[in-house]
C-alpha cells in the first residue's frame, strides 16, 4: 500500500468515520487500481487515459457490471478530491470520464398481506401465552426452540416495524431502548444517532422477549450489554440475522422473492409512502443522508398508482 493511500484510508476512517467494512472496500479498490497501473507512485497514474483504460479493463477483462464499475470510479473520485485538497494534484480527472449506464432496479418489497399472514402464523411467539411453555431447566432443548422462535419473530418485527438496518439492529444495547418514551436510540451510518418511534405492539414484544431471556437464565451485563442475544448470551451477528429472516419468512408460501433484512426495510418504506407519509419523515426514519436515497421508493408507489388509475379511471377503463 502506497503512502497516499494509507493516509487517505486513515482520513476516511478517522475524519469521515466510515465503517470498517467501507474502509475495506476502499482499500481493495485502491489497491486493485494501483496494481493495474503499476506506477511507483499511484498519484502519477491518476489521469484520464489510465483511468479510462482501467474502466475498460474492469468491464472487458474482469467482467464486472456497470454498478461495480461505478463504485470503483466513485472511490477513485473521492481519493482524487482528497488529493486536490492536499495539493498533490490540480484537478479531479475522474470527473471527465463517462460513467457506464446503470439499469435502474426498483426496490423489492413484500406485500402487506404476506406480512400479515406471517404475524398471524407466529402469533404464539409474540404473546404471553408462550412464557408458561418454558420449563426453566438449563439446557432444555424445548426451551431453546421456544426462545429461538421468540427471538426470530422479534427480529422480523423490529426490522419491519422500524426500518432499521441489520447492522443497527445488531448494535442495539439495553440502554438503546427507552420504554417510557417508546423510542429506540439507533447508531446509524456515519456514526449518526437517531431516534426511532416504536409501536405499542413492538414494545410489548420487546418486554415479552426480555422475560423469555429471564426464563432461559441468560444474565444481562448491564445497560451496555446487547439488547438481542443468542441462546448463549452473545451479541447477534450478520449471518444469524440473515438466517433468522430466511427461516421465518420461508414459512410464508406467498413470499417467493429474496428474503433479507434489507427487503423488510424496503417494505416499510414502500408501505409508508403508499399510506401518504411525507417523504422527508421517511428519510429521517430510515437514517438516509440525502433525500435521493429515499426517493427510489416513490417508483413503487407510482407503479401502484398506475395500476389503480388503469383499473378505476373511467377514461382508462374505456381504452
Amino acid at each position: 500500500m502506497t503512502e497516499p493511500v494509507k493516509k487517505y484510508l486513515s482520513y476516511v476512517g478517522g475524519v469521515k468515520r466510515y465503517s470498517s467494512r467501507t474502509q475495506a472496500v476502499y482499500k481493495e479498490i485502491l489497491d486493485q487500481f494501483a496494481a493495474f497501473a503499476a506506477p511507483e507512485d499511484i498519484v502519477d497514474s491518476l489521469n484520464t487515459s489510465v483511468l479510462r483504460s482501467y474502466e475498460v479493463w474492469l468491464m472487458d477483462e474482469k467482467g464486472v457490471g456497470a454498478r461495480t464499475v461505478g463504485l470503483h470510479l466513485s472511490v477513485l473520485s473521492g481519493f482524487c478530491r482528497w488529493l486536490v485538497a492536499q495539493g498533490a494534484i490540480d484537478s479531479n480527472p475522474v470527473r471527465a470520464l463517462p460513467r457506464p449506464k446503470v439499469e435502474k432496479r426498483l426496490p423489492v418489497f413484500y406485500r402487506e398481506e404476506s406480512m400479515d399472514e406471517y404475524f398471524e402464523k407466529t402469533a404464539l411467539y409474540g404473546s404471553d401465552e408462550v412464557l408458561p411453555l418454558f420449563s426453566g431447566k438449563p439446557g432444555d432443548k424445548g426451551d431453546i426452540q421456544l426462545y429461538t422462535r421468540v427471538l426470530q419473530r422479534l427480529i422480523i418485527s423490529m426490522l419491519y416495524g422500524t426500518g432499521m438496518r441489520r447492522s443497527e439492529l445488531i448494535g442495539l444495547n439495553r440502554r438503546s431502548y427507552d420504554s417510557s418514551r417508546r423510542v429506540m436510540h439507533v447508531h446509524g451510518k456515519g456514526d449518526k444517532m437517531r431516534e426511532i418511534p416504536l409501536t405499542e405492539t413492538i414494545c410489548e414484544e420487546i418486554l415479552l422477549y426480555l422475560r423469555a431471556i429471564d426464563k432461559m437464565g441468560i444474565e444481562a451485563a448491564g445497560a451496555d450489554s446487547p439488547l438481542l442475544v443468542t441462546k448463549t448470551g452473545g451479541r447477534l451477528y450478520p449471518v444469524f440475522v440473515d438466517r433468522a429472516v430466511k427461516e421465518e419468512l420461508g414459512a410464508v408460501p406467498e413470499i417467493t422473492s429474496r428474503k433479507s433484512p434489507h427487503v423488510l426495510r424496503h417494505t416499510l418504506a414502500t408501505e409508508l409512502l403508499n399510506e401518504g407519509t411525507d417523504i422527508n419523515s421517511i428519510k429521517e426514519l430510515l437514517g438516509h443522508s440525502s433525500l435521493a436515497a429515499t426517493q427510489v421508493y416513490t417508483h413503487n408507489s407510482i407503479e401502484k398508482l398506475k395500476k389503480v388509475y388503469n383499473s378505476a379511471h373511467p377514461r382508462a377503463a374505456k381504452k
